[in-house]
């Protein structure tokens, strides 16, 4: 019989892990649905993006042989108090709630969900691109007040659209290539920086240089990993090669863009529009330049969460937990090798 503890939050719902586990047989499954997203995440100890539940796991970690979790702190307190765990699964992106180093020391396996929430991800920026080239949130707000704006159909004032455009794609992992497919779909050239990328996946994409990427995109948007070479990756000197009056759409992570830039390009005119549901800081700010910028479309770090995704997680979760059982071990069995495989969106 292997225990396992199901560690689930208001999102990847214990229940839904439970209903993807029940094709698994000899399971004694115990249960903790933590205060996400009701409560925010944060560092907890020495792990990012947890609930701080230490003390709770902790109660409930004797004899348990497997975690399941999204957001549970699996620090090296909790980890000291868990000798009979064997395999942590984590159903993100990314293991960023594990201190995979002390794992690593107790041999603790730590596998995730990458891809989980591409397809949501993916669908998000898309609708941010026509967010942005639309003006929908401005009209949307002006009918609400009462007004009726038919001076935007002015030559100088109206939207643009997505075919026909030069879009660029920073990043080509599981999300970006979704993204690609979408925009061929409404006739985009589409354009991809990735030094990682296969280039056998382009798929109708062409591979550039990223200065190219830049000087040619109309519409800019961001897939690329958050990594020692990314952070800051676009700032000032970047949006003053893109062509004048691109949109700029970032989903993946906030470090990777300077936001004061992209305020004053956007306050400038240089940029027409920009598109965010990721931020350098989050909550946004009530000081930040964005705030006070035009052509903004803000969303709160929302860009993966739909009931597909959660339910995909616990069954991602459900396939990883079937693979250890039955010794295949087809995924990286190495802590910091599921660290790597995340996608940009961690949640």
């Amino acid at each position: 019989m292997t225990r396992v503890l199901v560690a689930g939050d208001h999102f990847v719902t214990p229940a839904l892990v439970i209903d993807a586990l029940h094709r698994l047989a000899d399971l004694d499954i115990v249960t903790h649905t933590g205060p996400w997203p009701h409560t925010p995440f944060g560092r907890v100890n020495e792990v990012d993006e947890a609930s701080d539940i230490e003390d709770a796991l902790i109660d409930l970690l004797s004899g348990v042989d497997v975690v399941i979790t999204q957001m549970a702190p699996l620090t090296e307190r909790v980890l000291a108090a868990a000798p009979a765990l064997k395999l942590i699964v984590v159903t993100r992106g990314g293991p960023v709630n594990v201190n995979l180093a002390a794992a690593e020391a107790r041999g603790i396996e730590v596998r995730s969900t990458p891809g989980r929430n591409a397809v949501a991800a993916a669908e998000h920026t898309v609708a941010l691109m026509l967010a942005a080239l639309r003006m929908i949130p401005e009209t949307h707000a002006s009918v609400l007040a009462g007004q009726w704006r038919s001076d935007l159909y002015a030559l100088d004032a109206v939207g643009s659209e997505l075919g026909g455009t030069t879009a660029g794609l920073i990043g080509y992992g599981a999300i970006g290539r979704r993204v690609a497919r979408i925009l061929r779909a409404f006739d985009a050239t589409v354009i991809v920086h990735d030094p990682y990328a296969d280039p056998a996946t382009l798929d109708g994409a062409e591979a550039v240089t990223l200065d190219e990427l830049l000087s040619r995109s109309q519409v800019l948007s961001l897939h690329a990993r958050l990594t020692a070479e990314t952070v800051g990756m676009i700032g000032a000197k970047e949006l003053a090669q893109l062509p004048h009056g691109a949109v700029l759409v970032n989903s993946a992570r906030g470090g990777l863009l300077d936001y004061r830039a992209v305020a004053e390009a956007l306050t400038s005119g240089r940029l027409r529009a920009a598109a965010f549901d990721v931020f350098d800081v989050e909550p946004l700010p009530a000081d930040s330049p964005l705030r006070a910028a035009p052509g903004t479309v803000l969303t709160p770090h929302l860009a993966g969460a739909t009931v597909q995704t959660a339910r995909r997680a616990a069954e991602q979760a459900a396939d990883a937990l079937a693979t250890w059982l039955a010794g295949a071990a087809t995924s990286p069995a190495h802590p910091a090798a599921a660290a790597a495989a995340a996608e940009p969106d961690g949640r």
